[in-house]
């Protein structure tokens, strides 16, 4: 997935994976998954995606700082 926020692309198949989150099982509706990036020149953002009754119902990528991209990681140790 792509999207481009602020006139810059943020791409998961260009970037590189830090670290990737999952809360529930397949095909449960309150699940979801959370795959933190950074790209080649230090942006982060995470890639977000669950099921209708998650908190992610639809795919959808966010850009993040990198201290909320410290913040994300801590939270998920």
């Amino acid at each position: 997935m792509n999207k481009t926020i602020c006139k810059y692309e943020y791409d998961t198949e260009k970037a590189e994976i830090v670290k990737k989150y999952t809360s529930g099982n397949l095909g449960d509706p309150a699940g979801y998954e959370e795959t933190l990036y950074v790209t080649g020149d230090g942006k982060y953002f995470v890639y977000v995606n669950g099921g209708s009754e998650s908190i992610h119902p639809k795919e959808d990528i966010q850009r993040l700082s990198k201290a909320k991209a410290d913040a994300w990681l801590a939270e998920r140790a």
